[in-house]
Formats: structure tokens, C-alpha cells, sequence
């Protein structure tokens, strides 16, 4: 079989990503998971460019060169603070991709049914021995590239399941390009590259949700338009249905939903892949799309069980949700200066760290693994509390606690420690908001009612380290901050910390 080796070689990039994925769900197991991950993409461009259809080995090998030179300069640039949006603008190009393929598709079968014609033949005709009848002078069908060639050889009823799964890529991957767009936007705020601003709240235009609805009917119908012989101007006004939806979807969910966002707009990249692969033929990239597409979809799922968030209420750009006025906060925010923190530190025996997204804006994971240390040379049980959405990005905090060496054993799931904290002496926060707020249990009319929360109020002491007195990120008040147990500890993380190491031996 000429095949024979990009076959044998996609099924070990296969399993190499099956492997690598798996690996992923461990701390201790995810470089493994890298370098796993590493090597089959590896094998499956080299068994592509080698296999059926090489040929642009110099444009090849330019592309290959420039976008390995584009990622090593993002990976060695970018903070970790900016991994979110990192992330969210790769899937941006996913579906972007996804779109030129379909698009491409689309002119080679009108270009190869134009040759068919001037040849007075019929394309997709099958002949009485059941085989296609190509029917072609040897010099136009040797003429074609591999993919026009495979378009020749289809049958009617495949060059009609390759027009859906054509169409299919299209409109996902414009969704998924314009809602990556916009999910980057909103979480790098102003430090975002793009001409304009975005608002990190939800916003919809009037209509809401009747827009988008209306807006997927048009694609829906589209899509019969198109394969009724309606011409690429269908395909046109579909594409920009998509990028539509994907617009005004991702600006109708809110800032505090944006690490379900991007695990959502993780799936679709998979599924914009996957109809790539069905498009072009290659079977591994309808594997890794569906690897890629399904895992975020159970992902997705996964964070919106633990913030209590409806999974289609989130993809839909949240329909429905609580509705009121919250509960008034009373009280007032007491702070306390890094000697008193020490103190409590000192006669402390069971201590709990909650990091957030604050720890990582500050880069503070350093010191908070010198403070763990110093603490457990003392004698300590020093734990840390990993809400499953803390930060922007699933396993955030899991990612800058391990490149700081804190020990795997000691960072534990909230399902896993949430109970201990009435037997805890101090808990510590840093940078954490919504998922720290008891606001989630008592105020049915929060934005956050009903989340499974860090119930740190629940320890003899808090101690919360914070910048200011503001809402955060998503703009909700927390009154753990007013509680008679919990005490402020103003000023950037890192600095706030290092001054703190400076009292602790």
C-alpha cells in the first residue's frame, strides 16, 4: 500500500496524543504528557509532508519554520498571567484555518465539476461496475492536486457528504474565530493588541438571544440554499452568519464565566478540526479534533457543575440567571500589617493558602513557595486549596504553584479539603474573589448564588491578602472582607509576602 507508512505513522501520533491528553490530568505526569504531545505532532507533520499529496516542500518547510519561530518566541515572552488570552487567540486561528479549508474545498470541487463539464462528462457519475467513472484524459486528472483528485474519484452522495462536512467547518470555525477574538479581548483587557476595547461585563445587543437564534436558522437554511446547487454565495453569507454568533455569543457571557469560556472555545476549535479532517480525508485529524473538541466539552462541563452554572445557559451567552437586588454588605474591612500576619503565622499549626488570579498577576508563586517552606520547617501542616476555576484558565494555579516546586501532595482539590477548614487555625488568601465569597451560600440573588465555594470564613483566622479595596475581575462584592475573622493585608502579593519573609525564620 503506497499509504501504507502515513497510516502506520498517524496511528502512533494517535495514540502519542491519546497518551498525552491522559498525562495532562496529573501534575506529576504532565511533562511526560508534553513531550508526548511534542513528539506526535512531531511524526504527523513529517508523515504528511512525505506521505500522498507532498510536493511545496520550500513553502512547506517556510510555513513549518515561521510558525515554529511565532511559538517559541510566544512561549518564552509570554507571562503566565497572559496564558488565558494566549490560549484563546491560538484557538482564533483553529477556526480561522478551519474556514479556509472549507472555503478551499468548496473551489476545488467547482473546479473540478468545471473540468468534468468541458469534457462533456458528468462528475460523480457511478459506472455500471459500481466504481466512479472518473472518465478523464490521464493529462487533466494527472494535473489536479491529491485533493482534487480525491474530489474526482467521489461519487455523487460523497461529494454531497463533503459539501456538509465542508459547511460544517466553515460556520464552526467562524464562530469559534470571532468568539476567540473577543475572549481574548476581554481578558487582556488593556493590554489587548486589537484596535478596539471590550468590555469584560456581558453585553448584548437588543434582541439578545433572538439574534443568535435567528442568526443559526440563517446558517441552517443556508446550508439547504448551498447544497441545492444555490452557489458559493451561500457559503459567503453563512460564514459571516457564524462570525456573527461567535461575536455576540462570547460578548453576552460575563467576566466571571471566562475560564468556562475558554474551555468551551477549546471544544469547538476540536470540532472545527475535525471537520478539516473530514474534508481533506485525514483520518488523524478527525482523531485529534474529536480528542481535542471532546475533552473541552466535558471540561466545560466539568468547571460549569462547579461553579453551579447551567453548561447550556453558558454556551448560549447566559440565558436566564438569578435576578434581584444582592444583600447589602455591612461592615467594614479591617487590615493588618505583615508583623501581625506573622504573628498568627507563628502560633498557627493547620495553615490553608488560596491562590488566585491575583498571586499570578503579582508573580508571587516564588515567595508563596518560600513562605510554604519556612512554615513547614517550623512544624506546620501547611496546605493549599485549588478551587477548580481559580484564575482564568483550567489548572492556573496548579500550573504556577508547580513551577515554583511547591510539593504535588500538598496542593489539594477543594472537594478533597473544603470540610477541614473549621479545624483550621489560618487560612490565607491570595488574590481570590468570587471563589472565596460566602455571598455564593447566602444571597440567592448573587450572580454567584448556588457556586461551590472555599468556605475559608469557616477557619479561626483569614488573612487576605489584596490590593485595594475593589471587586475584582468580576465585579462582584465578597463579604468575607467585612467579617469579623478575616483581616486585609493591603499591597502587591509578591511585595506583601517578601516583607512577610522577612519576620518568618
Amino acid at each position: 500500500m503506497e499509504n501504507a507508512f502515513t497510516i502506520a505513522a498517524y496511528v502512533v501520533a494517535a495514540v502519542l496524543f491519546i497518551l498525552s491528553l491522559g498525562g495532562l490530568s496529573g501534575q506529576e505526569s504532565a511533562k511526560r504528557a508534553v513531550w508526548y504531545g511534542i513528539a506526535g505532532m512531531a511524526i504527523a507533520v513529517l508523515a504528511t509532508m512525505i506521505g500522498p499529496g507532498q510536493g511545496l516542500w520550500v513553502a512547506s518547510i517556510v510555513l513549518v519554520a515561521t510558525g515554529a519561530g511565532v511559538g517559541y518566541q510566544l512561549a518564552t515572552r509570554v507571562e503566565m498571567t497572559q496564558m488565558p488570552e494566549l490560549v484563546a487567540i491560538m484557538h482564533s486561528l483553529v477556526g480561522l484555518a478551519a474556514v479556509f479549508v472549507g472555503f478551499n474545498a468548496d473551489l476545488m470541487i467547482n473546479y473540478v465539476a468545471g473540468i468534468y463539464e468541458a469534457e462533456g462528462l458528468v462528475m460523480g457519475a457511478v459506472g455500471d461496475d459500481g466504481i466512479t467513472a472518473i472518465g478523464l484524459p490521464k493529462e487533466f486528472y494527472a494535473g489536479l492536486s491529491a485533493f482534487g483528485q480525491l474530489i474526482a474519484k467521489k461519487s455523487s452522495v460523497e461529494i454531497g457528504i463533503l459539501r456538509v462536512e465542508l459547511v460544517l467547518g466553515i460556520w464552526i470555525g467562524a464562530v469559534t474565530f470571532t468568539g476567540s477574538v473577543i475572549a481574548y479581548a476581554k481578558l487582556a483587557g488593556s493590554s489587548s493588541m486589537l484596535p478596539f476595547a471590550v468590555d469584560t461585563g456581558a453585553k448584548k445587543l437588543p434582541g439578545g438571544h433572538f439574534l443568535n437564534a435567528g442568526a443559526a436558522a440563517l446558517s441552517a437554511l443556508l446550508l439547504f440554499v448551498y447544497l441545492g446547487g444555490g452557489g458559493s454565495w451561500a457559503l459567503v453569507v453563512l460564514t459571516l452568519a457564524g462570525l456573527f454568533i461567535g461575536y455576540h455569543l462570547i460578548m453576552g457571557i460575563g467576566g466571571a464565566d471566562m475560564p468556562v469560556v475558554v474551555s468551551m472555545l477549546n471544544s469547538y476549535s476540536g470540532w472545527a478540526a475535525a471537520a478539516i479532517g473530514f474534508s481533506l480525508g485525514n483520518d488523524l485529524l478527525i482523531v485529534v479534533g474529536a480528542l481535542v473538541g471532546s475533552s473541552g466539552a466535558i471540561l466545560s462541563y466539568i468547571m460549569c457543575k462547579a461553579m453551579n452554572r447551567s453548561f447550556v445557559s453558558v454556551i448560549l451567552g447566559g440565558f436566564g440567571g438569578p435576578a434581584g437586588e444582592q444583600m447589602a454588605v455591612e461592615g467594614e474591612q479591617v487590615a493588618i500589617d505583615a508583623d501581625g500576619v506573622a504573628q498568627a503565622l507563628d502560633e498557627a499549626d493547620e495553615i490553608i493558602i488560596i491562590p488566585g488570579y491575583g498571586m499570578a498577576v503579582a508573580q508571587a508563586q516564588q515567595s508563596v513557595s518560600e513562605l510554604t517552606k519556612r512554615l513547614r520547617a517550623k512544624g506546620k501542616n501547611v496546605r493549599f486549596a485549588i478551587h477548580p476555576v481559580a484564575g482564568r484558565l483550567p489548572g492556573h494555579m496548579n500550573v504556577l504553584l508547580a513551577e515554583a516546586k511547591v510539593p504535588y501532595d500538598i496542593v489539594l482539590e477543594m472537594d478533597e479539603i473544603n470540610e477541614d477548614f473549621p479545624d483550621t487555625d489560618v487560612a490565607i488568601v491570595i488574590g481570590s474573589n468570587d471563589i472565596v465569597n460566602p455571598a455564593a451560600q447566602d444571597d440567592p440573588n448573587s450572580p454567584i448564588a448556588g457556586m461551590p465555594v472555599l468556605e475559608c470564613w469557616k477557619a479561626k483566622q483569614v488573612f487576605v491578602s489584596k490590593r485595594g479595596q475593589g471587586t475584582g475581575y468580576s465585579g462582584i462584592e465578597n463579604p468575607l472582607f467585612f467579617k469579623e475573622n478575616t483581616r486585609m493585608f493591603y499591597g502587591d502579593a509578591k511585595k506583601s509576602l517578601d516583607d512577610l519573609l522577612t519576620r518568618i525564620d
